[in-house]
């Protein structure tokens, strides 16, 4: 919600402005009312409101004079100019101290919903800009910009520091009016239409450990909650974030709702890892299907969350490409994180499913023939779809059933015909169309996101700087 305040030396005037918008329903919240300009100020400092309705001529400062004040201290605060006087000269002047907009008082009942709704789309641009300055800004080693655009960071005490992420099934997320936390201790992030972030602070280590109820959040449309573990150093937050994210993903692993949070514990995983790697290492061909078969029931068991599919997956990976390197060398067998997994694959049985189809290759590379060109058909179809459908999700597994192609041979011809994988050349389309709507659009960096196929702006940001070497901010203004 955003925050507003009304300052006018009218009662009258201050009933008219609160009862003529529909506040709640365009996300604005009446935080303060002021008949007194002096405790107006104190407020603003205190509070610091998104937005401030003010008259022009009040007793001892002006609404003007207020405006000057609130900029020179650099308060990231808008104004609307309200008055009973018409002289345009107050509307310029108004207007060139960075106003929105000016109005006669009492306000035209018919301008007030052209106006709200104009204010709203105003302050979520203004949001969206200021989300991907500071998301770039946290993965940032030095901080000094991060402490630029939001003072939440201040040092001047000793907070502790714990990080939420709430996946959505939708795009309203509703959870956003909620109070689960004092207002002045946590900062809040879109991460993309459907994912947001909750930054939480408190001197207080005990707040952090025993505030957080998920029976708040019972009854909304919400997919899953991540929590971090406590730190006392900001500069840790970018691994707050990865971590809170982590715990959120256990919904890759199982589609139960919830609140989970980030516990490593790659030690209950090892020994199933160093079972998969004797088994390919030693050839064991006749194990090798029991040994994927059992891994999904494994993780279920023993409540193991995201870290440990990295886990798995880059360990099984080093091991097979490091013993059937020949054989394995055009597959997308690359080390990943666990935003690329996800991405890659629609959940935990797909990536096991692909795993499992590399062995079942494997074991029947001795005498087994395919006929290429029934492949070859079934691939330029499969390409064909691909360019015009990259802005849905794709997954390979999906699109070998489609095609009847094998997930391997998939892979195969992906990097044979086109000398790329799946994953890069959907990455390549995908990363091509964003350029082109950055450019020629007015569309939001996360609506560009959305458009070309990323539903989490964090993972889009870092796609995007890996293939153009700037991030989309950059891009555009460049």
């Amino acid at each position: 919600m955003y925050s507003v305040m009304i300052i006018d030396d009218e009662p009258w005037a201050i009933k008219g402005i609160k009862n003529v918008f529909n506040w709640e329903k365009y996300g604005f919240e009446i935080r303060g009312t002021f008949t007194s300009v002096h405790k107006a100020i104190e407020f603003i400092n205190e509070e610091c409101p998104d937005l401030i309705f003010t008259d022009i001529r009040m007793p001892e400062i002006s609404g003007l004079e207020l405006m000057r004040m609130t900029k020179e201290k650099e308060l990231d605060a808008e104004f609307v100019v309200v008055s009973g006087f018409a002289e345009f000269a107050y509307a310029q002047e108004a207007l060139r101290y960075g106003a929105l907009d000016y109005f006669l008082k009492p306000i035209d009942i018919d301008m007030a919903d052209p106006l709200i709704k104009k204010l709203a789309l105003h302050f979520s641009k203004k949001k969206s800009v200021r989300n991907n300055l500071i998301l770039e800004a946290l993965t940032l080693p030095d901080k000094s910009e991060l402490n630029r655009l939001t003072p939440f960071f201040d040092r001047s005490s000793d907070d502790y520091f714990r990080v939420l992420v709430i996946y959505s099934n939708s795009e309203k997320k509703a959870y956003k009016n909620l109070k689960f936390f004092d207002r002045k201790q946590i900062l809040e992030i879109d991460f993309g239409s459907r994912k947001t972030l909750y930054i939480l602070k408190s001197d207080q280590k005990s707040e952090l450990e025993h505030d957080l109820d998920y029976t708040v959040f019972e009854g909304l449309d919400i997919k899953v909650i991540g929590i971090s573990s406590i730190s006392t150093n900001y500069e840790h937050m970018a691994k707050l974030i990865k971590e809170a994210d982590l715990a959120a993903s256990h919904i890759f692993l199982n589609e139960e709702k919830g609140m989970f949070e980030y516990e490593p514990r790659f030690t209950v995983v090892k020994p199933l890892i160093d079972e998969i790697s004797a088994v390919i290492q030693e050839h064991k061909f006749d194990e090798m299907d029991y040994s994927i078969e059992r891994v999904v029931d494994f993780f279920r068991q023993n409540h193991l969350g995201m870290g440990e599919v990295v886990y798995l997956w880059n360990q099984v990976v080093s091991v097979l490409v490091g013993t059937y390197y020949e054989e394995l060398k055009d597959m997308e067998l690359d080390f990943l994180n666990y935003s690329e997994l996800k991405e890659r694959f629609e959940n935990f049985e797909s990536l096991c499913s692909f795993l499992y189809d590399i062995l079942i290759y494997i074991k029947q590379l001795n005498g087994h023939t395919v006929n290429e060109g029934d492949i070859n058909a079934y691939f330029s179809q499969m390409v064909k779809y691909i360019d015009t459908h990259f802005q849905s999700r794709l997954y390979l597994k999906d699109l070998s059933a489609k095609f009847y192609i094998n997930q391997v041979y998939c892979c195969q011809f992906f990097k044979k015909n086109l000398g790329k994988t799946f994953s890069e050349y959907v990455t390549e389309l995908r990363i091509k169309k964003a350029c082109e709507l950055l450019k020629h659009t007015e569309l939001s960096i996360e609506e560009v996101a959305t458009k070309v196929g990323y539903f989490d702006y964090y993972y889009f940001n870092k796609v995007f700087k890996k293939q153009c070497g700037i991030t989309p901010t950059k891009f555009r203004k460049s």
